[in-house]
């Protein structure tokens, strides 16, 4: 199966976002023939307020013939049969208020190419964190946290979901693997502040410990905080093999990036060090008062 990554720099402005995955998505497919595109982390609606996320969230009706027109996941869901490709959507902003009335979620979409729903994750970590700039983040005051760990099958490949953050708790990534993964999709939009010492590092070490492929797109760029404060992602989208070798790797700016996944050198790897035959069970953590 043929990945692409695709690197954007997205602001506020969902239409022009939209308009924007489209042209990179079309020449990808022109250019790579991919079986499958993956998106960055909220590619539909990067920065802004309170209010411009709530008023860019999509509801996700139970049934997906009935995505409103001109929603992020009706063109990832319209994309997918348009290409016959498997559209990993990054992850875009979910309305939900029955499950947060006063907050949305971090959210991914997949699709098949017939465009059937392949699964739904809702970001489980939080970003609430200072960088060391000074910046503050506090994802948790606008986001709700999943519960669910989700892999989906592309064809007859196992595919796990993280997003962004979730990169940082490699017990996930681990109960990813155990669930039957060989790829991890982990769309991001990483600070430049972390990402120019932590993203690769911690990308390649996922990689290797659970002896799955990595794709993960990025953001890149500057865009606008909630108080129009300039805040700038990392970029730098690539594809991981099992091994930890970076096989494919975007340039600066907006773009995309292809791998092929090679499903006998994963077989190999884990044949040759089965790591997960070795854990053993750990004490229980202790919580001192």
């Amino acid at each position: 199966m043929r990945i692409t990554a695709i690197q954007m720099s997205p602001g506020a402005d969902r239409a022009a976002n939209i308009a924007l995955a489209d042209a990179l998505i079309a020449q990808a497919v022109a250019a790579d023939r991919p079986d499958m595109i993956v998106l960055p982390e909220v590619w539909s609606c990067l920065g802004g307020n309170r209010a411009a996320k709530f008023a860019a969230a999509d509801t996700i009706p139970a049934d997906i013939e009935a995505l409103a027109p001109g929603s992020a996941a009706h063109f990832l869901r319209a994309t997918a049969r348009r290409h016959g490709i498997f559209i990993h959507g990054g992850s875009i902003v979910e309305a939900d208020p029955t499950a947060a009335p006063d907050r949305v979620f971090n959210t991914t979409l997949a699709f098949a190419p017939d465009g059937a729903l392949l699964a739904r994750y809702r970001k489980i970590h939080m970003f609430d964190i200072t960088t060391p700039d000074g910046t503050g983040y506090r994802e948790s005051a606008l986001f709700a946290a999943g519960d669910q760990v989700v892999t989906y099958l592309a064809g007859d490949l196992r595919v796990g979901c993280a997003i962004c953050y979730d990169l940082r708790f490699p017990a996930l990534f681990t109960a990813l693997r155990a669930a039957g993964a060989e790829l991890i999709m982990l769309p991001s939009a990483f600070t430049l502040q972390t990402g120019k010492d932590h993203w690769e590092p911690l990308l390649r070490a996922r990689a290797i410990e659970t002896q799955c492929w990595l794709a993960a797109p990025a953001t890149i760029g500057r865009h606008d905080g909630p108080r129009g404060e300039p805040r700038l992602t990392w970029g730098h989208s690539m594809i991981i093999d099992p091994w930890g070798d970076i096989v494919a790797h975007c340039s600066d700016g907006p773009g995309f990036t292809t791998a092929r996944i090679d499903r006998g050198l994963t077989a190999r790897l884990r044949r040759d060090m089965p790591v997960m035959q070795h854990r053993r069970p750990l004490p229980a953590e202790d919580h001192p008062a």
